[in-house]
């Protein structure tokens, strides 16, 4: 089935086919089973999980620096990381986050004004963290090259993740960066090349709430082989320049989530933790249980209960939702 024909039958009358076609290959590769994380990045409650402090935190290695300006973001989820601006600072905060139980981290920070995280003047403090501390460390990369992607691999990154963009219109508006497509999909190669296990993220709704290039963004990805696929959601943020966009609709949302699995039927997949909230996220989460999804992060009371209506196999993780590929069997 092709990515246009997947589109075309995501709204109408075959969308619930689809979500059981979705389903059904999930059950077949994965079975009954629904993994929920809950790392540090937010305080998160919802009976019987809760975030702890400190257990997996994110950390920005440029403070709250960004040289773009997103329209989607201009640079304010910077502001609820842990900000760093040296090597050194890096390792002196990360002991003291061992100190009080941490097992691991994100390391992410803004971008260049190439889209790319400055994360290769790291390096040797990743090791350092690796080695001494015994961290996991997951890396958010933003564009990469070869080198930097040998210089993670050396360090011992436990995983690389990067958005992916299907759109050069979308690379250009709202990213505000001159590159394209193909960039982006030579980061996927180098990352792919040094051998890291790398987990594309795809945000739906980037392009001002509307879908533009996330398919091409999945013909992409599976070219690849990636240890798994994050889908996350456009969520208007106050203060940025879409605050009064609205999101792609939880039907959207699914339709991704349907073809990313019809993609890649044995590819764990999870729905990540940025996506609207309310009534949005609750009807989002049950399209993607019906889906077949492999995680979600941080989900509602309602999820927790259809997950267990389902009788579907629940674990839950402190950890961040990108390593769901440890967590399960194909």
């Amino acid at each position: 089935m092709s990515i246009n024909s997947i589109l075309e039958k995501s709204s109408g009358k075959g969308f619930q086919e689809l979500l059981e076609l979705s389903r059904n290959l999930s059950l077949k590769n994965f079975g009954k089973k629904i993994n929920f994380y809950v790392p540090s990045f937010i305080d998160y409650k919802a009976y019987p999980f809760i975030s702890r402090p400190n257990v997996f935190p994110s950390i920005s290695i440029t403070g709250k620096f960004c040289a773009l300006d997103c329209k989607h973001c201009n640079g304010k989820i910077l502001q609820t990381m842990i900000p760093v601006s040296t090597a050194e600072e890096l390792v002196d905060v990360c002991k003291d986050l061992k100190v009080k139980g941490c097992l691991g981290c994100l390391i992410s920070g803004g971008c260049l004004g190439n889209g790319s995280v400055p994360i290769d003047k790291f390096a040797t403090a990743i090791a350092k963290i690796k080695q001494d501390l015994g961290l996991m460390v997951v890396v958010h990369t933003g564009i990469v090259d070869r080198s930097t992607a040998i210089k993670l691999k050396k360090a011992g990154v436990d995983a690389a993740l990067m958005d992916i963009i299907g759109s050069n219109e979308t690379i250009h508006e709202i990213c505000q960066i001159e590159k394209t497509v193909e960039d982006y999909e030579q980061s996927i190669k180098a990352l792919k090349e040094s051998q890291i296990p790398f987990i594309p993220h795809i945000v739906v709704g980037l392009h001002y709430g509307k879908l533009k290039g996330e398919f091409k963004a999945i013909e992409t990805i599976s070219k690849y082989d990636p240890a798994s696929v994050v889908i996350i959601a456009f969520m208007p943020m106050a203060g940025t320049q879409m605050e009064k966009t609205e999101p792609p609709t939880p039907k959207d949302i699914a339709g991704v989530l349907i073809s990313t699995r019809l993609a890649l039927p044995n590819t764990p997949i999870v729905l990540g933790c940025v996506r609207p909230l309310g009534e949005h996220r609750i009807k989002t989460d049950e399209f993607a249980i019906k889906a077949g999804i492999n995680g979600i992060a941080f989900p509602s009371e309602e999820t927790i209960s259809l997950a267990r209506e389902l009788d579907l196999e629940i674990s839950s993780h402190p950890i961040c939702c990108s390593q769901i590929y440890m967590h399960c069997e194909k």
